[in-house]
């Protein structure tokens, strides 16, 4: 089905090229209207248009209105005010819509009236990206599921799934495993120290892969009181980016021991975050893992693609990128307005986050193929570029700066061409009840398993006091996604760019815009089935129209609604924001309630019977659908 708000939009505005030829092109602001009570649809462009022309709104308005032709799916336009255009569905044309994405054949997918793109786009998402070494803790939360969301409401409308492709950037190259090495190295000299005569020392495999949490806490006290020992870090990382050559045997020998301890503490991280990722439900997995290493060889040829285009400037032994403006005045400045640089590499000849980005960016787009040959610039060899027409980073607001300054260093280097698009999908933080960033009672980070844990255990005895009679194993698994799914529905509800409470209380309650209030409607409608004794999947082979003719106003509410599906996952993807999905979801489900406590299901004669339970079963198809694009599961029974 196609989208209704465009429909309308696209039939408005021909009628006001009609209705005024000679006058320049105004757009029709066809939007959902205010209050049901006037119509479904209001269209806002006669005043615009009116001041342009210096006429009256309203007479505007009517001219626009005598050359509408939107008479098979509306009733008769109505203007109120000084000029909006009120527009109400037609019952009938309802009914037929209804019955065509009521009809689901064998071996194809259930899309409830939303087409996919015509065209292929391919888009990369980059998100979660938690920075290894640590365990992942909530402020890796909105990252990790505002991105699966995007990337699951992407990969419905793409004109083919695989059009989308998820990037975990860990931060797996940086100081912090210079550190762990560094730590593990000393380890290995005290016992050396200690066993002077044995042939061969390791460090005990618990400090190496056990709690590397523990191992963290340790080098990161002794990177901060010991400075020989921060020197020493830093050194590992240099070391650690620089690949010596293989005819230099005992350096590379150094540099392959060094990597290979790097590489077990990275292979650690990431099976906890695999661990975090399958409690949360997301779809990443270890093959969307691109980290900052697999850029490293790449980093050199940053530099000196910049250097050619005579964009780097020395400055205080580091080589940095002052970007201009047309009017020749510095593009970013500070706020004394002094002139901002984007550093690419560091006077100890290390490279910052800039730099992968800058790499990151040139082989999403493919852009280095064209600067070098492959010889040079193929160093990612397990991976192809995706050539992506779009890159987005879902990435904590606080790095609007970072990204504003890599995106415009990227364009002027040619890294990305203007075809491309780079978005920053920035998001607000995670507060406490006391308005400040989350934290546990003692005031440290609040790890993600331990809060997931917390989620289910809150969860299950929210079951058992509302359900005793379930058995105990249901009662866990409806637990688990009613935990989790309250944990993701109260982050992806809220505006994404705001800051938001954190609360307990709020987010499991079985009323108001929560999880387990979408995920009981969803089980109240199946349980009408249930206790019917009906197949809802028998009622899913008939394209006839749904009949709404002559219904009660709740029923027909609800049919409108339904309708509404594909326009709001529009609404949602235009500018990233999963919450206007959760909000329709929300209106959808409080919809539902309104047409189920004034319109008898079950106890109505057929044929009524069997009309009502396919709306009924569109209803619970489409909170199902939704919530599975938020990433959250629904339960047959609560």
């Amino acid at each position: 089905m196609p989208n209704v708000q465009h429909i309308l939009d696209e039939r408005v505005a021909a009628a006001m090229r009609a209705a005024f030829p000679d006058a320049p092109d105004s757009p029709a602001i066809v939007m959902p209207a205010q209050d049901t009570r006037f119509g479904d649809y209001q269209a806002n462009g006669a005043m615009a248009l009116a001041k342009r022309l210096k006429q009256k709104p309203r007479d505007v308005a009517e001219r626009i209105i005598a050359h509408l032709d939107i008479s098979e799916l509306c009733e008769k336009p109505e203007i109120a005010g000084p000029g909006f255009i009120n527009l109400r569905l037609r019952p009938d044309w309802v009914s037929r819509q209804l019955g065509e994405i009521n009809k689901v054949s064998e071996n194809t997918e259930d899309r409830l009236g939303v087409p996919r793109a015509e065209k292929p786009e391919r888009i990369v998402v980059d998100y979660s990206a938690p920075n290894l070494a640590k365990e992942m803790h909530v402020g890796h939360l909105r990252s990790t599921i505002i991105g699966d969301a995007l990337v699951r409401m992407l990969q419905f409308v793409a004109h083919d799934s695989d059009d989308v492709i998820l990037q975990n950037h860990v931060g797996d190259w940086g100081t912090q495993f210079g550190m762990l090495v560094a730590y593990r190295d000393s380890l290995r000299q005290e016992l050396i120290a200690e066993a002077p005569d044995s042939d061969t020392v390791n460090v005990p495999q618990w400090l190496l892969l056990r709690d590397i949490e523990e191992i963290y806490k340790r080098a990161k006290h002794e990177y901060d009181t010991n400075p020989a020992f921060a020197e020493k870090s830093r050194q590992y990382v240099v070391k650690l980016q620089e690949e010596p050559p293989l005819e230099d045997d005992e350096a590379h020998r150094l540099w392959m021991a060094l990597r290979n301890a790097w590489k077990a503490l990275r292979d650690k991280s990431l099976d906890h975050c695999g661990q975090i990722y399958r409690r949360l439900g997301v779809t990443l997995t270890k093959d969307d893992v691109v980290g900052e290493s697999a850029y490293n060889n790449l980093l050199q040829e940053v530099v000196s693609i910049l250097q050619s285009r005579n964009m780097l400037v020395p400055s205080e032994g580091a080589q940095c990128v002052f970007l201009k403006g047309p009017d020749g005045k510095p593009l970013f400045v500070n706020k004394e307005g002094e002139p901002l640089p984007l550093i690419v590499k560091k006077s100890d000849e290390g490279y910052l986050y800039a730099t992968t980005d800058l790499a990151a960016i040139g082989f999403r787009t493919g852009t280095f193929e064209q600067m070098r040959d492959d010889s040079h610039w193929l160093a990612i060899k397990d991976l192809m570029s995706p050539h992506a027409r779009r890159i987005l980073y879902v990435v904590d607001a606080r790095q609007a700066l970072h990204f504003a300054m890599v995106f415009a260093v990227a364009r002027a280097a040619g890294f990305a061409t203007a075809e491309v698009a780079l978005e920053h999908v920035a998001f607000g933080t995670m507060m406490g009840a006391d308005g400040k960033p989350f934290k546990t009672r003692e005031g440290g980070t609040v790890k993600l398993m331990d809060l997931l844990d917390e989620a289910e255990k809150r969860a299950y005895d929210l079951v058992s006091a509302k359900s005793p009679d379930l058995k105990e194993s249901e009662r866990k698994d409806i637990a688990r996604i009613v935990g989790i799914g309250a944990v993701k529905y109260a982050d992806l509800a809220q505006n994404r760019t705001s800051d938001y409470v954190f609360s307990w209380e709020k987010m499991l309650a079985l009323d108001g815009n929560t999880a387990p209030y979408m995920q009981y409607a969803y089980a109240r409608i199946r349980s009408i089935f249930r206790k019917g004794g009906h197949e809802a999947e028998t009622l899913r082979h008939d394209p006839a129209p749904i009949r709404l003719e002559k219904p009660e106003p709740q029923e027909l509410a609800l049919g409108k609604m339904i309708l509404r599906f594909p326009e709001i996952l529009d609404r949602a993807l235009e500018d990233y924001r999963p919450n206007i999905l959760a909000a329709y979801l929300y209106d959808l489900a409080g919809a539902f309630t309104a047409f189920y406590d004034a319109c008898p299901v079950i106890q109505s004669p057929e044929p009524l019977r069997s009309e009502r339970l396919k709306l009924c079963d569109l209803a619970a198809r489409v909170i199902q659908r939704g919530l599975g694009l938020l990433g959250i599961e629904t339960a047959e029974r609560m």
